[in-house]
């Protein structure tokens, strides 16, 4: 008989465990106790382990393998089998929660699908720790990751969140800061806010807020270390404050991100409460007017 998806009925655990983000006094007081009962541990960096293992006065007694980006795919089902067979898998990454921009939801899909319970030692996050710090809204956002690299992917990923009212956070690389928050102001505006949260919980820890235009300027001498950018949501405009080149703008933004145009129309009325018609007389009226 096949099991139900969801109810647990093999015998190993997998175990996905947060890592401290800086401070390694932020380490939750269940990771240990895994760290020296799992039978295998799959770590994104073995050597940020071993110093991790050494700082909470931990020895493990279990299999180390490496489970990153570039070998994800190849491991999972290694480490399936071993969770079929009854072993308890921790999986741990450099910082923070596993699969939150980093490895782990490969595994954690193999292990649903072949009914394998996961649970997990919640700890500290870089995403909800900026939010806090932010100053911004709290109370609804939505978490974007990294950006592209390429300049013309990321200002098209950008612009497909530029009336997202929700807060937005995103993980950022030092070196690229300065071209995304430029691209940022380039697409919400150089008044939107926004803040930069930088080696959070550790010794250099700082939190630069401001308009994005500002933020851009600062970020333009060079940034170093973990980088969490929290940006404002988009206005919440009303349908009569939409004017003709607002609702031309609202459609080809979504037109860029891929969107047919009567789609793009349709939905844009739907977001405004207009007729149809009246958002595809703005669009000709633009095309006529750029002619």
């Amino acid at each position: 008989m096949t099991p139900v998806t969801g109810t647990g009925t093999a015998t190993g655990t997998l175990v996905l465990a947060g890592t401290p983000i800086g401070d390694v006094a932020d380490a939750p007081p269940r990771l240990a106790g895994e760290l020296e009962n799992a039978d295998i541990i799959a770590a994104e960096d073995t050597r940020r382990l071993r110093r991790l293992t050494q700082a909470l006065g931990v020895h493990t007694r279990g299999r180390v393998v490496s489970y990153f980006e570039g070998n994800e795919s190849a491991r999972t089902p290694e480490l399936v089998e071993a969770l079929a067979g009854g072993a308890r898998v921790l999986l741990v990454t450099d910082a923070g929660m596993p699969s939150v921009s980093d490895p782990g939801y490969r595994l954690v899909a193999a292990a649903v699908e072949h009914d394998i319970r996961v649970t997990a030692v919640p700890g500290p996050s870089a995403v909800l720790t900026a939010l806090a710090l932010s100053g911004l809204p709290v109370d609804r956002f939505c978490f974007e990751g990294f950006l592209p690299r390429k300049a013309g992917e990321r200002l098209g990923r950008l612009r497909e969140v530029a009336d997202e009212r929700r807060t937005l956070v995103y993980f950022e690389a030092p070196h690229r800061l300065d071209d995304t928050l430029a691209a940022m102001a380039e697409v919400f505006g150089p008044g939107r806010r926004a803040a930069v949260c930088r080696e959070l919980t550790k010794t250099y820890e700082e939190v630069k807020r401001g308009g994005l235009g500002d933020l851009a300027a600062w970020a333009a001498d060079g940034v170093r270390g973990e980088i969490t950018v929290v940006v404002e949501g988009a206005a919440d405009t009303g349908p009569a404050e939409l004017g003709a080149d607002e609702l031309v703008r609202r459609v080809r933004v979504r037109e860029e991100a891929g969107e047919r145009r009567k789609e793009a129309i349709a939905a844009v009325a739907a977001e405004a409460g207009l007729p149809k018609r009246e958002v595809f007389d703005a669009v000709v009226a633009a095309k006529n007017a750029e002619r």
